[in-house]
């Protein structure tokens, strides 16, 4: 053996797939960056129907160019509780037909317009000062690598054909009968587990193809492997997630090898059909990368088809062979997020937007027990009270998950609006989880004040209702304007926070009147316990008009 033409070989090859992986990574950033609102639209439509969620499944592996991201992220949705394992299987089922569109932009020949491709739109990525022409240009960028890459592994393998050691050891992997199918369809697996990228798998596969290196029928061999190797992303992701994510992960795993077994059975006449199809002979070097992506194409859409209608039943052989028990070894999260969620950050602003909502709405449950136990005062309150102790303490991890998640999410390649959104949701989160400290600080002066006998006048206790209640609509005011992402209501938002203002300072001057006019002995406690349970009203609306100037931009 050559050793010099050897290592030539492998330092090309290795260069090749670098900047092959590396362009996908850039790819996928651009589209998802570029996709953002039409990805976040499409997660919120995820319903209980089969055909819907795999074309959701489809669409946003197209967007995201990975089946692998799909596949993970589906995983963490299932592992937050935010989608059932029917979804999850349709979903899971969509991405492996959404992969293929890889198959076809890999099997473009326009290798040569690679280096150009990247060329120009690294000019642009340095000089335009658009923010999304920008990433349309990372996305251009991704792709001219991927044909960069792609190319220059082509040239790499040329030499492999010339050389008697490699060609023994390929003829070894021939696809000439169904034990030598089989053998490829394992080494394709093999190859894609250690490599975790179908992508970067297909484009070798290519390339031997492309330069004569390995036949057509070995590489279609290799092809179906490849659809098998690419389940361990999604297996390795279930480690540590709870019983359900497994099953999903488990699906994956069920759905693509019945798939690949029953076409390596029927092997022969599967490429008779891909012939037909074609209408060209794929073992000729012209035809034989659109062949292999014709190969991945039909395998993958057939078996979706052909699986579609039989997702329940699989969901349920899941249920009964992976026990339920499973999910004591979990550690419970109080949010739904998830860090399988990262590689598309979208998914994650749109969960940490529901997790805000939530916490809003975990506030206003606690106004309402604090109302009840004041009213009420005769046994239950200690009750409710308690319920608002334990409903803080669970925004305060929920706040701690959101900014860890989202702080994990901070990338120099995020787009400038991305960028803004993580600002935006960890404001957000701090300032709701400083409304629920107000909450809870109003329940222990009030406690306070019952452990000392002190008892609040009903005219007491209705203006502290009425400045809640004041409260309570502009938290309902600024609950709605973050779920519909209203930026234009900054100018009301400030009226309401002068309203409250007025009336909290109009209670306190009426109560200070009151008090200096001498009628009666009036405890020192409660002067200024109840004067400190007003004041926290007022400090909840602040909280609330700086969460209305951080989601309209109008922060500093």
């Amino acid at each position: 053996m050559n050793y010099g033409t050897f290592f030539e070989i492998l330092f090309q090859v290795i260069g090749g797939l670098g900047i092959f992986l590396y362009g996908m990574h850039h790819l996928s950033n651009g589209l998802q960056t570029v996709a953002g609102e039409r990805l976040k639209w499409l997660i919120g439509k995820v319903t209980n129907n089969r055909i819907f969620a795999a074309t959701i499944g489809t669409l946003v592996t197209m967007i995201i160019q990975s089946s692998s991201i799909t596949t993970v992220m589906t995983v963490g949705f299932v592992n937050a509780g935010l989608m059932t394992l029917s979804q999850a299987i349709g979903i899971i089922m969509g991405a492996n037909v959404g992969t293929t569109l890889t198959g076809w932009i890999i099997a473009v020949k326009i290798g040569k317009y690679g280096l150009p491709m990247l060329g120009i739109a690294i000019f642009v990525m340095l000089f335009s000062k658009n923010t999304k022409v920008k990433y349309i240009a990372t996305a251009v960028m991704g792709l001219g690598m991927i044909f960069f890459g792609l190319e220059l592994m082509k040239e790499g393998f040329k030499p492999i054909r010339t050389m008697p050691e490699f060609v023994k050891w390929f003829q070894m992997f021939s696809a000439d009968s169904y034990i030598g199918v089989v053998k490829c369809i394992l080494a394709g697996a093999v190859l894609t587990m250690l490599v975790q990228s179908s992508s970067a798998t297909l484009g070798i596969t290519i390339g031997l193809a492309t330069t004569g290196v390995i036949p057509f029928e070995t590489a279609a061999a290799l092809v179906l492997g490849e659809n098998i190797g690419t389940t361990i992303t999604a297996f390795l992701a279930s480690f540590g997630t709870k019983v359900n994510a497994k099953r999903a992960a488990y699906a994956h795993i069920v759905f693509n090898i019945i798939g690949v077994t029953w076409i390596s059975i029927l092997f022969v006449p599967y490429l008779k059909v891909v012939e037909k199809v074609m209408g060209h002979d794929p073992r000729q070097l012209a035809y034989v990368a659109i062949g292999i992506a014709t190969v991945h194409s039909i395998f993958n859409v057939t078996n979706t088809l052909l699986f579609l209608p039989f997702t329940e039943v699989l969901a349920k052989f899941l249920i009964k062979i992976i026990p339920e028990k499973e999910e004591l070894e979990v550690v419970e999260m109080v949010t739904h997020l998830d860090k399988r969620m990262l590689e598309t950050p979208m998914m994650i602003i749109v969960q940490t937007k529901k997790e805000v909502l939530n916490i809003g709405e975990i506030n206003k449950k606690m106004f309402e027990k604090l109302q009840i136990s004041v009213e009420k005062e005769y046994g239950c309150e200690h009750k409710n009270l308690n319920r608002i102790f334990n409903w803080e303490d669970k925004i305060d991890l929920m706040q701690k998950e959101i900014s860890e998640i989202l702080a994990e999410l901070f990338s120099p390649e995020n787009s400038h609006d991305l960028g803004l959104d993580i600002q935006k949701y960890i404001k957000l989160s701090d300032e709701y989880e400083s409304m629920s400290d107000y909450i809870m600080k109003i329940a222990k002066l009030y406690l306070k004040l019952k452990n000392e006998n002190i008892k609040l006048s009903e005219n007491e206790k209705k203006n502290m209702f009425d400045l809640q209640k004041e409260v309570v609509e502009y938290l309902d005011f600024i609950n709605k304007a973050v779920e519909n992402e209203s930026t234009g209501i900054f100018d009301e938002a400030v009226e309401k926070y002068k309203n409250i203002t007025k009336k909290f300072k109009k209670i306190r001057r009426e109560n200070f009147e009151e008090v200096s006019s001498g009628k009666g002995k009036v405890n020192p406690l409660l002067v200024t316990g109840y004067t400190d349970i007003l004041n926290s009203y007022r400090k909840i609306g602040t909280h609330i008009l700086n969460s209305v100037e951080t989601l309209c931009g109008e922060t500093e």
